[in-house]
């Protein structure tokens, strides 16, 4: 067992992709500079064809992370699923979720880890307080985020302003116990982070820079996914309204 402690990374980074191919290079260079010492990378992937796959094998040893290791989504289709079965392949007991377009801001990481280490369920990397912000991207999807970020947390009691960024750290047995219920896109995010709480579990955030991305196409469905937003935005709501905490 302590050799199998001692192989354990200290945390997991889930990056799902879709034809990241343009920056997967520039991801795993950014990540085995800028990111805490001992995680592993699992790429979550549908499909070989990916682009991304044949640059990752490109990557000199030295351009890559230590650990990175390649998982298949059999769960369904799309990023809703990749982030899921990387969760679930996580060998780390904190689960890092950060996208392949450098929007991340990776100087955040070691808070939002060693904050799960001492017992939050969910930090959030947040762009809507003092020391965060985001740059770029479109104005209707970062005033939507915004809104919703702000209301939750004025009007449920959400301890977090930015509960819809996809850049967050889990604690793994959270995950373990915790089933996601959204069918499509980054929703999970959000539900997570509200199940969370009013669950009884801590949530935390810090600040963070958040930046467009400058390569490939983003896979971000606004029209298609705001109904499944709203549905965790109106339970986080009824909750605070049935008295819960």
């Amino acid at each position: 067992m302590g050799a199998d402690l001692a192989r354990r990374p200290r945390y997991s980074v889930v990056v799902p992709v879709f034809n990241e191919g343009a920056n997967i290079g520039a991801y795993c260079r950014r990540a085995r500079a800028e990111l805490p010492p001992g995680f592993e990378l699992l790429i979550a992937y549908d499909f070989d064809e990916d682009d991304t796959l044949p640059a990752l094998a490109a990557l000199a040893a030295g351009d890559r992370p230590e650990r990175v290791r390649l998982v298949r989504n059999r769960l369904g289709r799309g990023v809703r699923f990749a982030i899921d079965a990387g969760m679930r392949e996580a060998e780390g007991e904190v689960v890092l979720v950060s996208m392949a377009d450098l929007s991340d801001d990776f100087s955040a990481a070691e808070q939002m880890v060693a904050r799960a280490e001492r017992g939050a369920a969910v930090v959030c990397a947040s762009r809507y307080v003092r020391g965060g912000a985001q740059h770029g991207g479109p104005r209707l999807k970062g005033l939507l985020s915004r809104v919703a970020g702000l209301s939750l947390h004025a009007l449920a009691g959400l301890p977090t302003h930015d509960p819809t960024n996809s850049f967050k750290a889990y604690r793994r047995d959270f995950l373990r116990r915790t089933p996601i219920e959204s069918g499509a896109g980054f929703v999970l995010a959000l539900e997570l982070t509200v199940k969370a709480h009013f669950a009884g579990e801590r949530v935390e955030e810090v600040p963070a820079q958040w930046w467009d991305r400058t390569a490939g196409r983003s896979r971000f469905r606004l029209l298609a996914w705001l109904p499944l937003y709203l549905r965790w935005y109106l339970w986080a709501i009824g909750q605070r309204l049935r008295g819960r905490p």
